[in-house]
């Protein structure tokens, strides 16, 4: 059993507040590249080698103990996206591990079912959706309490496909991982609570314009939307990562691409990964040729159109599911 899971990137959080009674709730994008392509076969036990084999060891145990199995597989990295970079490796990782562990054991491959197995999405739905379908997802956020509120992923509300032309320039550079884990956690509950006229300018912005600019192929409407809620959501997050983009080499790749040419730019989730986003395949390689001149050898650039579909799922004797 193969599974293919695109990166993703994570555009925006719309409410830190929770006045309306959800808090939370995103916008992100699925990109092909990078990727991680996961291998599992029948095994005597539970193994895995590749890169990130440890993190795919536990997501494989969270799975078993979730089901009350006895899971005898052996998983193989073969690609992976890079860890703590603000592309949502563990997510895609996770459930990558859920899924291909479901389809063997004959198990239901429900996306959010998935998710509560390995216990993704807690906070954040975007990566989870952007598994399940690609393209353009917004989601609705979380509940803070309830009954079964912990458990559910946050709903999908939109999702849109990318223009075919449309192409994005990501780059990784060198320098501190992006928060994850318990150190998030802890940097959510120390951000003050934004004004309440930033978050109602956040929703009007992804309503009134990032939506109807994306659903209309308009890149000048769309990017200009992006780069506003950049702005104003890298500001809540500004106490706990040093700025309205984290210091450094990402905040000066962030100036950049901008200056470069490209339409929508900034930071996904913690960072330190930037991206730019322009309107054909010839500006995409000449904006990722000056990105990794700017890099170096020390970071990663990627280039291409944006994900049409979710995690690709087959056997090797054919496709189960796209």
């Amino acid at each position: 059993m193969f599974v293919e899971a695109p990166a993703r990137l994570h555009f925006g959080v719309l409410d830190l507040r929770g006045d309306l009674g959800r808090r939370f709730g995103g916008i992100g994008a699925a990109i092909p590249a990078p990727s991680l392509l996961l291998e599992a076969r029948a095994a005597d036990g539970l193994k895995a080698e590749g890169p990130d084999a440890a993190r795919a060891l536990e997501f494989a145990r969270r799975f078993a103990r979730h089901h009350g199995l006895d899971l005898r597989l052996h998983f193989c990295l073969h690609r992976s996206i890079p860890t703590h970079a603000g592309l949502g490796s563990g997510t895609q990782l996770a459930l990558a591990v859920a899924r291909a562990s479901a389809e063997l054991s004959g198990l239901p491959t429900d996306v959010t079912a998935l998710a509560h197995a390995v216990d993704r999405g807690r906070r954040s739905g975007v990566g989870t959706w952007t598994f399940a379908y690609g393209g353009f997802v917004l989601e609705g956020g979380r509940t803070p309490g309830g009954r079964g509120s912990a458990r559910r992923v946050a709903p999908l509300l939109a999702r849109l496909p990318f223009p075919d032309t449309w192409r994005a320039v990501v780059a990784v550079p060198q320098g501190k991982p992006g928060l994850a884990g318990d150190d998030e956690a802890a940097a959510f509950a120390r951000l003050p609570s934004p004004d309440a006229r930033d978050v109602e300018r956040v929703a009007h912005l992804v309503l009134m314009q990032l939506l109807p600019a994306l659903a209309e192929a308009d890149l000048a409407g769309f990017g200009a939307a992006l780069g506003e809620i950049q702005r104003i959501t890298g500001g809540w997050f500004a106490p706990a990562q040093g700025g309205v983009f984290a210091p450094g080499e990402t905040g000066e790749l962030v100036e950049r691409l901008r200056a470069w040419g490209a339409v929508g730019v900034g930071q996904s989730s913690w960072g330190p990964a930037v991206y730019g986003i322009v309107g054909d395949a010839g500006a995409s390689q000449a904006l990722a040729q000056r990105v990794r001149a700017a890099v170096g050898t020390g970071g990663l650039v990627y280039e291409g159109g944006f994900s049409v579909g979710g995690a690709r799922v087959w056997r090797e004797a054919g496709a189960v599911s796209g």
